[in-house]
């Protein structure tokens, strides 16, 4: 069974650095999109990074020029390193892939559990 594992989340303060990692295990063909999306409670979740298996990468206006997504595609893996955190960028952050598990099969959207991040002031 495929599943993404995150992790790297946790209590910074602002100004601080994380680093998110998620990784998709299991059986798989073939990993295309991978993302990172938050949600806060209360407030619709939100797409933060993109990135397609080719790079490509797209970051939310919201987080630019402090966020950037990678990916190892040998490893099926996925990064967010968020800079200069503040306090607004505390939530819960979410691993999102589109996963192809034949050659076969159309792809189909996998989520991770979610990690917490929270900036103090």
């Amino acid at each position: 069974q495929v599943q993404l594992v995150e992790s790297g989340g946790g209590l910074v303060q602002a100004g601080g650095s994380l680093r998110l990692s998620c990784a998709a295990s299991g059986d798989l063909f073939a990993v295309n999109d991978m993302a990172w999306y938050r949600q806060t409670p209360g407030k619709q979740r939100e797409l933060v990074a993109m990135i397609g298996s080719g790079g490509n990468p797209m970051i939310a206006d919201f987080v630019k020029a402090r966020f950037t997504i990678s990916r190892d595609n040998a490893e099926n893996a996925v990064y967010l390193q968020m800079d200069s955190l503040k306090p607004e960028d505390t939530a819960v952050y979410s691993c999102y892939a589109r996963i192809r598990l034949t050659a076969w099969m159309g792809a189909s959207d996998y989520w991770g559990r979610g990690t917490q991040v929270t900036v103090s002031s």
